[in-house]
């Protein structure tokens, strides 16, 4: 995979995930914390993960794959400069995932959690607000703290 296929895919999950955050909420203006790419086979998973690797480094390991530091790519939501690059699963069969980062998460989930599409997802140092939309290709996620403060970068 070239780098700049790489980076076209990177900014349609993005713009993709940031149409589904605007169509169901009013945070139209929180900005990309990380993208993740599901991979849908074996060797996607390795052309995924050795692209990223020439624009990035990384600096988390996960059972379902690694989160990489990269040059920043410019979306629609703004700069990104985290990206996960998951292992082929076949509970995830879109394209990606985009995080949001929104100001007053508290309120945000207070808001929004028990409207449709919208779950809570608690993981063992955080939580996240996920929201899919059937036939969509991505997912939504808003995570507290977002991955940026949880890995103490930026």
């Amino acid at each position: 995979m070239e780098k700049v296929d790489l980076k076209s895919i990177l900014r349609d999950v993005v713009e993709q995930a940031d149409s589904l955050k605007n169509k169901y909420t009013d945070a139209q203006r929180a900005l990309v914390n990380y993208a993740c790419i599901f991979c849908q086979n074996d060797e996607e998973y390795s052309s995924f993960i050795e692209t990223v690797k020439e624009i990035g480094k990384v600096v988390k390991e996960t059972e379902m794959g690694p989160v990489f530091q990269i040059e920043p790519i410019a979306t629609i939501a703004g700069n990104l400069r985290l990206l996960k690059i998951r292992k082929p699963d076949v509970t995830r069969p879109e394209r990606g995932d985009a995080d949001f980062t929104v100001a007053d998460y508290n309120g945000f989930k207070e808001k929004y959690l028990f409207q449709p599409g919208f779950k809570l997802l608690l993981k063992d140092n955080f939580e996240m607000i996920e929201l899919m939309e059937e036939g969509c290709d991505v997912r939504v996620y808003f995570s507290n703290p977002p991955l940026d403060k949880q890995l103490g970068l930026f």
